[in-house]
């Protein structure tokens, strides 16, 4: 039982560590697709042998940077490479996160909830 804890809190770790670097090697990338983006999230498979990353991007379209990025993931597969220090670098596969646009979408629905109860409860009065 202890292995399977360490083997998951080492995923997590690896998974940290490879946000992090992607992030910083995201300046890295010519690619016209590609403009502001932020990595959200890593998710290793438990071999270590393929990533999720999950990306947001500020500028340009999400389809366009998704596929600038899968462009370039060999490149930072690379690069990646040459930093961590791990058997098996995983091979990246960007997924646009719509994480954001969700809670932005539940906050408008609650906002216009709470007007029309609001509204209801003036018009009871």
């Amino acid at each position: 039982m202890a292995k399977r804890k360490t083997s998951a809190n080492r995923n997590v770790q690896i998974a940290d560590q490879i946000q992090r670097d992607l992030s910083k090697l995201m300046r890295e990338i010519k690619d016209p697709r590609v403009g502001l983006v932020t990595i959200q999230s890593v998710e290793l498979t438990p071999d270590y042998a393929h990533a999720k990353v999950y990306f947001t991007t500020f500028t340009g379209d999400p389809k366009q940077t998704q596929e600038g990025l899968n462009h370039a993931a060999g490149h930072l597969h690379n690069q990646l490479f040459k930093r961590l220090h791990i058997h098996t670098v995983p091979t990246l596969h960007f997924h646009y996160d719509h994480t954001i646009e969700k809670a932005v979408e539940m906050s408008r629905l609650f906002d216009e909830a709470n007007a029309t109860r609001a509204k209801d409860g003036e018009e009871g009065a």
